[in-house]
């Protein structure tokens, strides 16, 4: 028994210790003193017991055992903790973290009001061009069914996005290639999810990761998606209240009037957030009457987008990079450079050099496009 090994106890403990080992004066000693007077008596009774001038009382009151004959070992008694002794700091932070981690791994959670889901439920819709917003309702029995499904593999599985582009081979069948996964946490029930190069299809499918086998079990799948070209669209945020603002607008991006959309989520998810049934785009825009227009077949339409042209001039032996990519000299020293132009602000450094490396002047140019898109205008014919 060393003062080491007793100071992780608490001073309870050690005064129920101490009264146990028979310590006069027990109940009115500080943790230090209980300490000192645990290792005094625990190197007395030792000693004693190895030269045989130990009583059967003495023994008695050390061990706390009855007088048979037997006494516990000294090194028994250094571990012995009490019954009602209560966990550990160190105890209660890995308790503490162990449970922050099945929670933040749970992507069953109640996130808001109401009872638990019903069915399990991933929902893809289009942003911008460049972004996609998911949201998902899972229920309890699908993560026990991943849980089953990937056995030890579970206990360093990781919750996450599987973003997966859609491409239409020209056939009734489509192919999808992996482009990331994305990482997610339990407690929250949507995620903004990165979508370059647009436009493109693309499909979202959430489950649980192996990171040591690569194995990945999906629980719920989402509705196909496809992106816009840039400035085409404008930017939509995910709180419902702007959603029901511009529902038309997000549900088509999102693919909801597609003919190919095979999946009832997404008009379900819409209908129970805005709480009102799901109409034709033009019906609900512009009243029965534009119907019997849309019947008709048209071809009209109309697009409008915008280039960025960059041009200037410099010696024509110098060194010319604009965002860091070199640029081709005409021999007069003037040069030209094309840029898509999408919605959004750009910052473009062009720093020029010259031949002999001594002297180096750059320019920012700093372009903001902001296209607004209006609601188209029918007019009936006959009137």
């Amino acid at each position: 028994m060393t003062a080491n090994s007793l100071s992780s106890y608490k001073c309870k403990d050690l005064a129920q210790m101490a009264k146990k080992r028979g310590v006069r004066g027990w109940h009115a000693m500080r943790k230090d003193q209980l300490v000192q007077a645990l290792v005094k008596a625990a190197r007395s009774k030792s000693a004693g017991s190895k030269n045989g001038r130990a009583s059967s009382k003495t023994t008695r009151r050390a061990t706390g055992s009855p007088a048979t004959g037997r006494r516990k070992s000294p090194a028994r008694r250094v571990t012995e903790v009490p019954r009602n002794a209560k966990p550990s700091r160190v105890a209660r932070r890995l308790q503490k973290a162990k449970h922050a981690q099945e929670r933040s791994k749970n992507l069953a959670q109640k996130t808001g009001p109401g009872s638990d889901y019903t069915k399990d439920r991933l929902v893809a819709m289009v942003r911008d061009p460049y972004w996609l917003h998911a949201y998902w309702e899972l229920t309890w029995q699908g993560v026990e069914r991943a849980q089953a499904a990937m056995g030890q593999q579970w206990h360093t599985a990781i919750p996450v996005l599987r973003l997966m582009e859609v491409a239409d081979n020209g056939t009734t069948c489509t192919t999808e290639m992996l482009v990331r996964d994305i990482k997610i946490h339990g407690g929250v029930n949507n995620w903004y999810v990165e979508a370059d190069d647009p436009p493109k299809s693309y499909r979202i499918d959430i489950g649980y990761l192996s990171p040591e086998t690569g194995k990945f079990f999906v629980i719920c799948r989402s509705n196909a998606v496809s992106t816009p070209k840039p400035g085409a669209s404008d930017a939509l945020d995910e709180n419902w209240t702007d959603v029901a603002e511009n529902f038309e607008q997000i549900y088509a991006m999102s693919g909801g009037y597609s003919s190919h959309s095979t999946s009832g989520d997404l008009q379900e998810l819409f209908e129970e957030r805005l709480r009102r049934p799901m109409s034709s785009p033009v019906v609900g825009s512009f009243g029965r009457g534009a119907e019997g227009l849309v019947a008709r077949k048209r071809d009209f339409f109309f697009e409008v987008d915008a280039e960025l042209i960059v041009y200037g001039r410099t010696e024509d032996n110098a060194q010319v990079t604009l965002q860091g990519k070199p640029v081709q000299l005409r021999p007069d020293g003037t040069f030209t450079v094309r840029f898509s132009m999408p919605n959004c602000r750009q910052v473009l450094p062009a720093v020029a050099r010259s031949v002999d490396g001594v002297e180096e002047r750059t320019i920012v140019l700093a372009i903001e496009r902001n296209t607004k898109s209006m609601e188209p205008l029918i007019r009936d014919p006959n009137e």
